[in-house]
């Protein structure tokens, strides 16, 4: 578990909330709610929990986070 805050990953979360609603409004379709609703999730898990690291996206060790519901890509 990484070593991060809870009102960091608040502001982290309301950033994504942010962009959601950005990329459905600039794309004219999609469904923000399910984004919306998985946002809390998704932030703590890639932000707090899972073991990652953006430098090295083929590292054979990550985890991975398969989010198979296509309503929620935005997030």
């Amino acid at each position: 578990m990484k070593n991060v805050s809870v009102q960091s990953l608040k502001k982290q979360c309301i950033d994504l909330k942010k962009k959601v609603i950005t990329m459905v409004y600039k794309a004219q379709s999609g469904h923000p709610g399910g984004s919306l609703s998985a946002a809390d999730f998704v932030t703590a898990l890639y932000f707090r929990e899972m073991d990652i690291d953006p430098q090295n996206p083929n590292w054979e060790d990550r985890d991975r986070f398969v989010l198979s519901k296509g309503h929620v890509c935005p997030i």
